[in-house]
Order: C-alpha cells, then sequence, then structure tokens
C-alpha cells in the first residue's frame, strides 16, 4: 500500500505558529523533504524532531521527486517542507504533487502561515479579489507580458521581492501600473514586522534613499472597475457602430444578440442602436 505525501507548512517566523499538528506528523513521517536541510534543522531541533530528512529544491525538484515517489510508492510515509510557509506555493513542491497526483498517490496538507495571505490581510486593501504572482519573471520579455497584463488587472495584486531588486521592480510598476496605492509588508510575524502602506511613487522615491532590508511581500491595489469600464467605453467610441456591429458578427453573434453587446459596450440602450441602425441610417439613403 502506497504511502501519503503531507504538505507541512512552517511559520514565516514566529515558531509559535507551528501547529501541533504539523509537529506531530513530522514525528511520525518516515522522511521529510525540505528545500535546505541546513536551515530545517534549526526548526526540527527546536520542536525535539529527529525524523531524518532529504534535501528537495528547485534543482533538484524532478529528479528527486522521482525518488520520492518511488519511496511513497513502496510504503513510506513523507512529509515537504519549505524554509518557511506553505509548501507548494512559489516553490518547487508543486512538481511533487503534480507527480504524486499522476501516479495515484495520496497527497494532504496541513494548512499553516502562507506569507502572501498574511501581508494581504494586512494591507488595507481588497480583500475580496485578488491574484498571486508570486515573484516577476527575470526574463525581460517575459516580465514585460506580465507587466502588461498586470496593469489591467482590477483584482488586488500580491507579488514577492528580494530586497536587492526592489527599487528595479518598484520602478518597472511604477511605470507598467502608474501611480495605484501599495503595502509593502516585512518581516512577517517577526519582532520587527513592517507594515507599510503607501502609493506606488512614494515607495519607489522612500527606497531610492533607504536600502531595502529582508524579504518583501507587495500588496498592489488593481485597476478601479469605473477606470476600466472608462477605458473601454472609450475604445469603443473610437470605432463606428456599423464597425463596432461588424465585430460581434464575426465572433458568430447574431444581430441581435450583437446589438445588445453594443450598447453594453457603449453604455447606451440596445433601443438607441437600433434607432440609430435601422432609423437614421435609412434617412440618409
Amino acid at each position: 500500500m502506497a504511502g501519503t505525501l503531507y504538505l507541512c507548512a512552517t511559520p514565516i517566523g514566529n515558531l509559535g505558529d507551528m501547529t501541533p499538528r504539523a509537529v506531530e506528523t513530522l514525528n511520525m513521517v518516515d522522511v521529510i523533504a525540505a528545500e535546505d536541510t541546513r536551515n530545517s534543522i534549526k526548526l526540527l531541533n527546536h520542536f525535539d524532531i529527529h525524523t531524518p530528512m532529504t534535501s528537495y529544491h528547485e534543482y533538484n525538484k524532478v529528479e528527486k521527486a522521482h525518488q520520492l515517489i518511488d519511496r511513497l510508492r513502496g510504503g513510506q510515509n513523507i512529509a515537504l517542507i519549505t524554509d518557511a510557509g506553505t509548501p507548494a506555493i512559489s516553490d518547487p513542491g508543486e512538481v511533487l504533487v503534480r507527480m504524486c497526483l499522476e501516479q495515484g498517490i495520496t497527497v494532504t496538507s496541513l494548512p499553516g502561515p502562507a506569507a502572501c495571505i498574511t501581508a494581504l490581510t494586512l494591507s488595507g486593501l481588497s480583500t475580496r479579489r485578488f491574484c498571486f504572482e508570486g515573484f516577476l519573471p527575470a526574463e525581460k520579455k517575459e516580465k514585460a507580458v506580465i507587466l502588461q497584463e498586470l496593469a489591467k488587472e482590477t483584482r488586488t495584486i500580491i507579488l514577492y521581492e528580494a530586497p536587492h531588486h526592489l527599487v528595479r521592480t518598484l520602478e518597472e510598476l511604477y511605470q507598467a501600473l502608474g501611480q495605484r496605492r501599495i503595502t509593502l509588508c516585512r518581516e512577517l510575524t517577526k519582532r520587527f514586522e513592517t507594515v507599510m502602506p503607501t502609493t506606488l511613487q512614494e515607495a519607489l522615491s522612500f527606497y531610492q534613499q533607504e536600502e531595502p532590508r529582508g524579504e518583501y511581500v507587495l500588496v498592489i491595489e488593481g485597476r478601479s472597475l469605473e477606470q476600466k469600464r472608462r477605458e473601454d467605453i472609450a475604445v469603443w467610441e473610437n470605432m463606428s457602430i456599423e464597425e463596432h456591429m461588424e465585430h460581434y458578427r464575426q465572433q458568430g453573434l447574431e444581430e441581435k444578440a450583437a446589438m445588445k453587446q453594443v450598447a453594453r459596450d457603449r453604455g447606451v440602450g440596445k433601443r438607441e442602436i437600433y434607432q440609430y441602425l435601422h432609423v437614421e441610417q435609412n434617412q440618409l439613403i
């Protein structure tokens, strides 16, 4: 009978956030797969956990996943932990989880700390709808595409960033998104936890003078729905009603459905579109 993979969340700073269930599970499993065994040994020692560890990280995630799956298929139980927080979020653990599910191996998650959710709840920005982007890509073209998408995003945006990249990232965000509210969070749950609600422009000015320290979570307000609506209407208003109708006809919409969609896009009643197309135009003939 195959074993189970346990995704064990660990504290993002304050060791008091370790759950009793996580401690019990880490003691019970046959092996712990850790992102950095040198870092995780401090956590295990603190809770007097003596389960053997093996490394599982970005640079061995595929090869090592096959080895871990062999052990799981052999009946061993394995716990996966990351350096801090919940495994598989911006973490190579997602590869192991996917491969386990493809092999029919049971995976279960022990809920616990996650820096992205902790920062979101502290941000003062909307929590009803949000998207998590993790770290922006290092490759310039890929990053440009992501920034272009984020500029249109109406949900609250959550990003991670390292201190030595923070100023550059703020510059790129300000250039792509314009002036937005942002909350910068660092040292979450630790003694010197900092939550800084500000704007992109002010954050950039501040960190151009002050050296960033610690890992950051950036929580950025999305584009307002009203702004999106105004911009969308402006796009349609630059198009004639005939061109607008043809746009939807080419998508396969029938006349009535196309008129309804054109009216919605332009923020007017369907009767006005009908009047223009079938009355005013006929009078010009």
